[in-house]
C-alpha cells in the first residue's frame, strides 16, 4: 500500500500513530492476559513479565512507541485496558491497598531492565539472565512483603 492511498483510509499521521500503537496494545494485552492462570499470582506474575521481555525483544520499535509519552484519551484508556490483569495479579500479591504503586514498581523495573537491554547498555560483562532473575526475584519478594507490612 502506497502513502496516498493509505491516508484515503485514516486521518492523518496522528491517526494512523493512534491505530497502530491499540493494535500493539492489543497484541501485548492479549499476551499478557493468557500468561495468567497457574493459580499462583507471583508465578502469573513472573510468566507475564516474561511475556512482556519477550515483547519488546520481538518488537523493539513498536515497543519504545508503545512507552512513549502519549497524550489524549486514547492512551489512557489504553493504560487502562492494558493494566487491568496485572492490576488484578498484583493485588493478589501485594494487596489491594498497595496494588497500584506495587504495579508500578515492577512495570519501571521491568522497563528499565529492558530499555537497558535493548540499547546494548549493559557492558561489564557478567550474565545478564543472571542479572534479570536477581532483579525480578527481588522486585517480587518486596511487592509481596508489602501485603505483610499491612497484616494481611
Amino acid at each position: 500500500m502506497r502513502a496516498p492511498s493509505l491516508y484515503k483510509r485514516v486521518r492523518g499521521r496522528a491517526d494512523l500513530f493512534r491505530l497502530i500503537l491499540e493494535d500493539v496494545a492489543d497484541e501485548l494485552t492479549a499476551a499478557l492476559d493468557a500468561a495468567v492462570g497457574s493459580g499462583d499470582p507471583v508465578k502469573d506474575l513472573r510468566a507475564m513479565v516474561a511475556v512482556y521481555r519477550r515483547f519488546a525483544f520481538s518488537n523493539p520499535v513498536t515497543y519504545t512507541l508503545l512507552m512513549a509519552p502519549q497524550a489524549g484519551p486514547d492512551a489512557t484508556a489504553r493504560s487502562v485496558r492494558s493494566s487491568a490483569t496485572l492490576l488484578r495479579v498484583v493485588a493478589e500479591v501485594a494487596g489491594p491497598v498497595d496494588a497500584l504503586p506495587a504495579a508500578r514498581t515492577i512495570v519501571a523495573w521491568t522497563h528499565g531492565f529492558i530499555s537497558m537491554e535493548l540499547a546494548g547498555a549493559f557492558r561489564l560483562g557478567g550474565n545478564v539472565e543472571q542479572a534479570w532473575d536477581f532483579g525480578l526475584d527481588r522486585v517480587l519478594a518486596a511487592v509481596s512483603a508489602a501485603r505483610e507490612g499491612h497484616g494481611e
